[in-house]
């Protein structure tokens, strides 16, 4: 029992010691922004509320997502099998996030998609829970929790974020 614990303390220090960073995914996540147009004018401020106030304007499964970082099971979210043309929003804040365009089946039970509609609409953080690495996508403008982005997608980036359906609001294009 003791052995297993050392070599459980072991892998996890050198999982926390190694590069944070890898070389191919800095590659693929610029190759993924490159000429990236979108995003809704006057969406830039940053937008800072309490707890109690995001409480008020959040459902409790939202505010459970968005705010404390929850994970809705897989294939249970309203947007994981939706096909429809449009754009999909920060359910917190309404920020343009993704397009329908860059949406694909995944076969995760979440929304996936292979871009965001623009590089600054989403910002990236290490997680490390759960005892592995991640790497966590949060809403520029809020700070709202989203989802993950993996680098198991499909071509041009390589990457899949993969996101939580109570974190995003969809508009149909053309309403």
């Amino acid at each position: 029992m003791m052995i297993c614990f050392c070599l459980f303390l072991l892998h996890f220090s050198l999982q926390v010691s190694t590069p944070q960073e890898p070389q191919n995914r800095v590659d693929r996540r610029a190759q993924a922004m490159v000429n990236v147009e979108g995003g809704r004018k006057g969406m830039d401020e940053k937008i800072s509320r309490t707890e109690d106030e995001w409480r008020r304007v959040l459902t409790p499964e939202q505010f459970y997502i968005l705010r404390q970082k929850g994970t809705e099971r897989a294939f249970t979210g309203e947007y994981w099998n939706n096909h429809d043309d449009g754009s999909y929003l920060c359910a917190a804040c309404e920020q343009e996030l993704f397009e329908a365009d860059h949406k694909y089946d995944s076969g995760s039970g979440w929304p996936s998609f292979w871009k965001p509609v623009r590089k600054e609409a989403v910002t990236e953080h290490d997680d490390l829970s759960l005892f592995m690495r991640r790497v966590e996508l949060v809403c520029s403008r809020c700070d709202s929790h989203l989802g993950h982005v993996f680098e198991d997608g499909p071509e041009p980036t390589g990457l899949r974020y993969c996101i939580n359906s109570a974190s995003l609001k969809f508009v149909k294009r053309g309403k």
